[in-house]
C-alpha cells in the first residue's frame, strides 16, 4: 500500500523594512527570531537609506548582526514629504519584485510609514512594531507617522501596556494587538558585554585624561528639531550643559545635525572647555558604553530613554512630553524639558540621590523578539486574521 505524499507547507515571507539607525537595532533580533522558523519562513530586508552614511550604516549592521539588505532603496535626505514620496516611489517596485506574505515595518520614522501605504494600497499585510506609543504632541513628525501607521497595519505589537489602550481609543480592533515587549531590550542584553569601555573610547578620540579626577560622567545627545534648529533655544539648552559639565564632566556624541546648526548659529566655541568633550556619532557598541557607566544621561532621544532604564541610569529627557511613559512611571526618566531650572533641578537630585531607582518593566527580558516571531508565525498561518 502506497504512503500517500504529505502536502507541501507552507512557505510565508516577510519583507523587513529599515531606514534610520534605530530601526536596526529593533530589526535586528527580530530577523535573527524569524530566521529561526526554519525553511518555511523567507525573510529579506530593505534598507530605504533613510539615513544614508554608508560608514555608519554599515558599523551598525556589523555591530548587530544585521545581514546585508536585499534591497537598498538609497533615498536620502529631504524634507518629510520629499523623503516620504521618494522612499513610497522606490519601495513600490522592490514590493511588486518580492510579493511577500506581509511587509514588517519597525518604530516611527518616515520609511515606515512609507512602506506601510505602500504594501496597503497594494492588498499586503503590514505588521508594525512598536505600535501604540504617543507622545500626544502632534508637533512631532513621528507622532503622526505612529499613528497613521497604526491605523493601516493589520498585525501590531506593543512594548507597554498602555500601547494597547491608546490603541484602542484610536478604534483598532483588540484582535489585531499584541503586548510583547521591547525589541531594542533584546539588542540591548545581547550586546552588554560587548560594549566598548568608556575609557576605550575616549583613547581612541585622543581624550585619555579627561575622567582622571573620578567623579564619573554625564552623556548629552541632542538632534531634535525643537531643540537644534532655533538658535535661542540651542544656546540656552548649551548653557544649561556648561553649567552642568563644571560639576560633572560631559561626554557629547555629536549627531550630524546638531553638529551643523552649532556651526551654522555660530555656537562652537562655548563648548571650548575642558570639562567637556565632543566626540564624532557613535556606534552601536561604543554608544552602550558611554550609557552603562554613566552617572546620568540627558537626551532628547526616545530609544535612549528606554535603554538608560533598562540599565538602571538616571535619565533626563529634553522635552515636554514623551512617547514612552513607561519609562517615567515605573523606570529612571525624568521629563525635565527645554527650561534650565527644571533641567538642573533633575540634575541636583541625581546628584544628591542617586536618581530614581526604578525597575526594568514588563517584558523587557531579552525575549520579545522570540514572542514576536512566534505570534507572526502562528497568524500567518491561520490566514492573517486571527
Amino acid at each position: 500500500m502506497n504512503n500517500p505524499t504529505p502536502a507541501p507547507r507552507t512557505q510565508h515571507s516577510i519583507l523587513c523594512v529599515v531606514g534610520a539607525r534605530p530601526n536596526f537595532m529593533k530589526m535586528a533580533p527580530i530577523m535573527a527570531a524569524l530566521g529561526e522558523l526554519g525553511p518555511d519562513m523567507a525573510v529579506s530586508l530593505v534598507h530605504t537609506g533613510q539615513h544614508y552614511d554608508v560608514a555608519m550604516n554599515h558599523q551598525y549592521f556589523e555591530a548587530l548582526g544585521i545581514p546585508q539588505p536585499d534591497i537598498n532603496l538609497e533615498v536620502g535626505s529631504g524634507s518629510h514629504a520629499v523623503q516620504t514620496a521618494d522612499v513610497m516611489r522606490r519601495f513600490e517596485p522592490a514590493l511588486d519584485d518580492k510579493r511577500p506574505s506581509a511587509v514588517l515595518v519597525v518604530g516611527d520614522v518616515n520609511s515606515t510609514l512609507a512602506c506601510a501605504l505602500v504594501a496597503t494600497k497594494k492588498g499586503i499585510p503590514v505588521i508594525h512594531v512598536e505600535a501604540g506609543l504617543r507622545s500626544f504632541d502632534r508637533a512631532m513628525p513621528e507622532e503622526i507617522n505612529r499613528i497613521l501607521t497604526d491605523q493601516i497595519s493589520d498585525l501590531l505589537f506593543t512594548t507597554e501596556r498602555s500601547g494597547r489602550e491608546n490603541l484602542l481609543r484610536e478604534g483598532i480592533d483588540d484582535s489585531r494587538i499584541r503586548f510583547v515587549g521591547n525589541v531594542m531590550i533584546d539588542t540591548l542584553r545581547r550586546n552588554l558585554d560587548r560594549a566598548v569601555p568608556v575609557t576605550q573610547i575616549l583613547k581612541d578620540a585622543c581624550k585619555d585624561g579627561f575622567l582622571s579626577n573620578n567623579k564619573g560622567y554625564a552623556v548629552l545627545t541632542m538632534h531634535r528639531p525643537s531643540n537644534v534648529d532655533d538658535p535661542a533655544t540651542l544656546r540656552t539648552l548649551l548653557e544649561t550643559v556648561l553649567k552642568i559639565s563644571s560639576r560633572l564632566p560631559v561626554i557629547f556624541p555629536m549627531h550630524p545635525r546638531t553638529r551643523a546648526m552649532i556651526e551654522k548659529f555660530g555656537l562652537g566655541e562655548m563648548l571650548d572647555v575642558p570639562e567637556l568633550v565632543q566626540l564624532p556619532p557613535m556606534g552601536y557598541l561604543e554608544m552602550l558604553g558611554l550609557m552603562k557607566d554613566a552617572r546620568v544621561v540627558l537626551t532628547d532621544s526616545g530609544g535612549i530613554q528606554e535603554e538608560t532604564t533598562a540599565l538602571g541610569v538616571p535619565c533626563i529627557t529634553l522635552r515636554n512630553n514623551t512617547e514612552r511613559p513607561i519609562t517615567v512611571d515605573e523606570g529612571t526618566n525624568t521629563i525635565a524639558g527645554q527650561d534650565p531650572a527644571s533641567i538642573l533641578s533633575a540634575f541636583d537630585e541625581i546628584m544628591l540621590s542617586g536618581g530614581k531607582a526604578g525597575r526594568v518593566p514588563e517584558f523587557w527580558d531579552g525575549q520579545a523578539s522570540t514572542r514576536i516571531a512566534a505570534a507572526i508565525h502562528g497568524w500567518l498561518e491561520s490566514g492573517l486574521r486571527s
